[in-house]
């Protein structure tokens, strides 16, 4: 190459620059990787760090009218001080103390409640109120006006799942606060639950390819009768590692809101599971057991109330110190609707190159 060329590609460039464009053949191989690349990197969230700030918040900060919510983000450091915990994915710990009730709103983007702990709350979603117990799962479509009660003398924990940063990334985020406080209880407590109850709320594995963009009308899952499915399927396979499955919607077959996927995975202690990759972002929720995950050839060791992510692509094993009941959510829905959802089995276990410190 010329002097003379260099010289003009150099102005060339300067002037394509100045005028908001960029030439594809600089950035081809940052676009068009040949597996995803994402930003959010494996973590963990203990929940001996995270329990004891949740009751300080308790304590500090009361709730306020205006959609707050008394809510700690997982924040995953590869996403640049954004409060996601994947780039999909909103994943956080809400607590509610003792009598206290969190105001009715509504938004666009979809959510689900996994109870970690506590009794005597329920969530009204659109006028139904959903008791919450250890394990259960509680649904909030988007755009469903939704609050939180606590009837009891203490506090409840529960881990939240959004499909937020998905919806940002689509400017399509919408919020509105109820007119009144709280919204009226249409109706004895648990309707849907009454209406539709547990036949056909879970797929072995995972929901069948069917979609559907209308949310599951049951709003809550009963973690007993999670506990009595995944027992009758790990009867009937008593030699693999693991079972599970996952919560769908009565109606269709098809995961419980069109965003978002929510499975359980029972691990047999022990045994460890094959290594396998699935596009898509997935948080995990440890419900009961210990043992550890290796995830991209990082160890994390987990107990309950963990929480940890497994960025989209990453190499993922498990392997329980006892019998391990973890909650799943993915995005898979959508990866699936456009087409993309890939997976991979690994022919040979992960070699461990670290082991995970938790903050």
């Amino acid at each position: 190459m010329t002097v003379e060329i260099e010289q003009a590609l150099e102005v060339f460039y300067r002037d394509v620059d100045a005028v908001g464009l960029t030439p594809l053949w600089t950035i081809t191989e940052q676009l068009l990787t040949p597996v995803p690349k994402p930003k959010s990197i494996p973590w963990l969230w203990s929940a001996n760090t995270y329990r004891p700030l949740a009751e300080r918040a308790i304590e500090l900060v009361p709730i306020e009218r205006g959609g707050e919510r008394r809510v700690l983000s997982l924040r995953n450091p590869g996403l640049g001080g954004r409060p996601y915990a994947a780039g999909t994915l909103w994943g956080a710990v809400q607590c509610l103390g003792p009598r206290e009730t969190a105001p009715a709103h509504r938004h666009t983007p979809g959510a689900i409640r996994f109870v970690l702990e506590g009794e005597g709350v329920f969530t009204t979603v659109n006028g139904d109120a959903c008791d919450m117990y250890s394990g259960d799962l509680v649904l909030t479509p988007g755009w469903a006006w939704h609050d939180h009660s606590n009837t009891a003398d203490a506090s409840m924990l529960w881990f939240d799942g959004l499909d937020l940063p998905m919806i940002e990334a689509l400017d399509g985020v919408f919020f509105e606060p109820h007119p009144d406080n709280n919204q009226r209880v249409e109706g004895p407590h648990n309707r849907s639950a009454a209406q539709y109850g547990t036949t056909g709320i879970y797929a072995g594995g995972r929901a069948a390819e069917t979609l559907d963009p209308a949310p599951s009308p049951l709003l809550v899952y009963r973690w007993a009768d999670t506990e009595a499915e995944l027992e009758r399927r790990a009867a009937a396979s008593p030699e693999a590692p693991s079972v599970s499955v996952e919560y769908v919607n009565p109606r269709s077959g098809a995961s419980v809101l069109p965003t978002l996927a929510c499975g359980m995975l029972r691990l047999v202690g022990g045994r460890a599971t094959p290594p396998r990759r699935q596009s898509g972002n997935q948080v995990l929720v440890v419900h009961h057991g210990t043992g550890y995950s290796v995830i991209d050839g990082q160890r994390f060791d987990w107990g309950p109330g963990d929480m940890f992510v497994v960025p989209s692509w990453s190499a993922v094993e498990h392997h329980a110190a006892e019998t391990a009941d973890v909650f799943v959510l993915s995005d898979s829905p959508v990866l699936r609707a456009l087409g993309i959802f890939r997976e991979q089995e690994l022919a040979e276990p992960q070699s461990v190159t670290s082991t995970f410190t938790p903050q």
